[in-house]
């Protein structure tokens, strides 16, 4: 297969080429997909300086119950302006009690405020209703200090178009709506906390939305305020958060037979181009040079480093991720850090730097852009499948390192969730605290044989056994391991050979424990008489004490 430049004699084809593979190819979809409702009557709250607020409840005469809640002086002592004023909606109550906090989303807003010396809910004070549908926000600064808003909430300050904008679309939002539930969570492969441990808790620092939460010691994502942007699902290490719109599979799999079949009928390997659905979509347009597949996501960060490596895997040149001011803070945080580790990732193999984070105003130099890519080193595609989001990363990784640099070096990074654990034999007893707390069974015990074993491949660097463990002897080591083999082996961390009780044989606990229990208890008076039955099991040390005292009448009677 050749890899040339895209020249004015091959550029027709390779559009030509793009859009029978586009047209063949969907993202298989789940048919029913799981929704969430809102619900609403039309009820909206007006905040801001009360003229604006007032004029604006004028416009929305059409609405449901209306309120004002005036938190800002009147903007203009023009007498006209406050004419105008004093007959718009005369039917509308103003408040002016202090905002303490709003909390909700589309038909469910609950605005608390300062009320006789307490708080009170202003719905029930000033329409008579346990919530608010709508919230129509003229302040200064937003009232509610999210990212991403939650539905049902505008924020227009006194943006003259972006007030004429809401007031359209706010009439529109009365009824029943589905939105949906564009995420889903697995709790029984989740490394948030266990055995009354703290662990992992990367989805909960970058939720745009604030629709994450830890409830009881479990992740929670409320799907009424969740936009879909995919961060949590990018961030968790497990896959216990996965996209469910579409699926990680489906998206791998989409991925798969775009580039297989765009490889196979241009002979020349395409550029994987994300963007979001909204303003990503408007920009690219359809002139983009003919290299190129577009593909449409929720929010760019629904695709995460898996969906990446594995697209440059199965024989993609170079992944270019379409980031706009649309893209919330957060998102873009994340974005970078994960851009970051992919080309380091990809340096440390000897690989190219495939992975690109672009800039709306590159959209025009496309083609300039990825030019030099089309002469990077060809990569044969890998005939791996997708899997699970860690074990797919792994396999990528792994063809793509076989096509280059083979290293089997390690690529040492702070704070990822991909590395080793190490274990201080001397004072370890082999307990297994550890082995009980990891979630992704990283860490095994020997069955019938005292023994600490250990896959690198499946940690996650959650630090649950690090907490766990009773002596201290776990630590850490985040890093990328690049020897495959190394890596998927089991370690043995630790390993003894076991005590047996004296009385009757059966192994009952390591030799260090037993150990450790003499050292620290068998000073103790209730073994003072007799610090031989610490090397007993449990059976035998009761038969033991029972014909100690049946032998000796005064035992007996004390």
């Amino acid at each position: 297969m050749s890899m040339h430049l895209e020249t004015s004699d091959n550029l027709a084809h390779l559009k030509q080429v793009r859009q029978q593979v586009l047209g063949q190819t969907q993202i298989l979809q789940n048919l029913i997909p799981p929704t969430v409702s809102y619900t609403t009557e039309g009820n909206v709250l007006i905040i801001g300086p009360e003229d604006l607020a007032r004029l604006a409840a004028d416009k929305l005469a059409n609405m449901g119950q209306r309120a004002i809640l005036a938190n800002e002086s009147i903007t203009s002592q023009d007498e006209d302006h406050l004419e105008k004023v004093m007959n718009a909606a005369e039917d509308v109550e103003s408040y002016y009690n202090k905002l303490i906090e709003i909390k909700g989303f589309l038909g469910q807003f609950q605005v608390k405020v300062e009320h006789d010396n307490g708080t009170a809910d202003l719905s029930l004070v000033a329409i008579r209703k346990a919530h608010f549908d709508l919230i129509l926000d003229l302040s200064q600064a937003p009232c509610i200090n999210l990212e991403m808003l939650p539905p049902g909430y505008f924020y227009v300050g006194q943006d003259e178009a972006k007030l004429t904008d809401a007031i359209a679309q706010l009439p529109e939002l009365i009824g029943e709506f589905d939105k949906p539930r564009y995420v889903k969570v697995n709790s029984d492969i989740c490394a948030h906390h266990r055995n009354g441990i703290d662990g992992c808790s990367r989805c909960l620092n970058f939720c745009p939305a604030d629709a994450i939460a830890s409830v009881d010691h479990k992740i929670e994502i409320d799907p009424y305020l969740c936009h879909g942007a995919g961060s949590c699902t990018n961030a968790c290490p497990t896959g216990a958060i996965s996209y469910d719109l579409p699926t990680p599979q489906a998206l791998h799999s989409y991925l798969n037979k775009l580039v297989t079949r765009f490889r196979s009928a241009a002979q020349t390997a395409p550029v994987i181009l994300f963007h979001d659905a909204s303003l990503g979509a408007s920009l690219i347009g359809d002139e983009l040079p003919g290299a190129i597949l577009p593909v449409e996501l929720e929010e760019i960060t629904v695709a995460s480093m898996d969906h990446w490596m594995a697209a440059l895997a199965w024989g993609a040149r170079q992944i270019l991720v379409l980031n706009t001011e649309a893209t919330a803070p957060t998102l873009t945080q994340m974005l970078n850090g994960e851009l970051k580790l992919a080309n380091e990732i990809l340096d440390e193999m000897g690989q190219p730097q495939r992975v690109s984070v672009i800039e709306a105003k590159q959209i025009a130099d496309l083609a300039t852009l990825i030019e030099p890519s089309a002469s990077w080193p060809m990569i044969v595609p890998g005939e791996f499948a997708a899997t699970t989001k860690r074990e797919t990363l792994y396999e990528a990784i792994d063809h793509l390192n076989s096509q280059a640099a083979s290293t089997d070096a390690c690529l040492s990074k702070s704070n990822i969730p991909y590395g080793k654990v190490s274990v201080n034999t001397d004072n370890c007893t082999l307990c297994l605290s550890c082995v009980s707390t990891c979630p992704t069974q990283a860490l095994t015990d020997g069955g019938e044989k005292p023994a600490l074993y250990f896959v690198e491949q499946a940690c996650v660097q959650c630090g649950l056994c690090e907490s766990a463990c009773p002596e201290k002897v776990i630590s850490l080591t985040p890093q990328i391991n690049f020897d495959a083999t190394a890596r998927q082996s089991r370690q043995t961390l630790n390993e003894e050979a076991p005590f047996e009780c004296i009385r009757c044989g059966t192994p009952f606990a390591t030799q260090s424990m037993v150990q450790r229990m003499l050292d620290v208890v068998g000073g103790h008076s209730a073994f003072s008489a007799n610090t031989e039955r610490l090397k007993m099991c449990s059976d035998c040390r009761v038969k033991d004490m029972f014909e100690d005292i049946l032998q000796d009448p005064e035992k007996q009677l004390r």
